[in-house]
């Protein structure tokens, strides 16, 4: 488990360390330090059935379908190495990207889509695309990977 400032209001982490304004919710100062903020995979050990579930995995698309031509990346994640459920009582409720460790985007899901979404990153971008997931049980899940 990881120590971050998170938002008193929506649970937001702050990866960058800005308390400032929260950018999911706008409330401002209203970060506290959390000890148990996000939960790391421990890769060097067996994962279990829980971090098979919740870890944001990733897929590096390099020739963007959207818009030919223009050198985008797309980033494709999907929570867990086994699909997470996605049921009224157990689901990601939110994926939460951000750019070496700078938030970029924040997807709001429900029980009626799969755990997954993408960031759809300009030409030329390079660095960590960091994701925080959270599910309604078990909480903040953190992985990245570098573009």
């Amino acid at each position: 488990m990881m120590k971050s400032k998170v938002c008193k209001i929506c649970g937001y982490v702050a990866l960058d360390g800005n308390t400032e304004v929260c950018p999911i919710c706008f409330a401002k100062n209203v970060f506290e330090d959390k000890e148990d903020a996000y939960k790391l995979a421990d890769f060097k050990t067996e994962k279990g059935e829980s971090e098979k579930k919740h870890i944001p995995s990733f897929t590096v698309v390099r020739e963007c379908g959207l818009i030919p031509n223009a050198g985008c990346v797309d980033v494709h994640v999907k929570i867990g190495e086994i699909t997470h459920p996605s049921l009224p009582e157990h689901h990601i409720t939110e994926i939460t990207f951000y750019i070496d460790n700078k938030f970029a985007a924040n997807v709001i899901l429900s029980a009626n889509v799969n755990p997954a979404s993408v960031i759809h990153l300009k030409g030329g971008t390079k660095g960590k695309v960091q994701v925080i997931e959270t599910c309604n049980i078990h909480g903040k899940w953190y992985n990245e990977i570098e573009v």
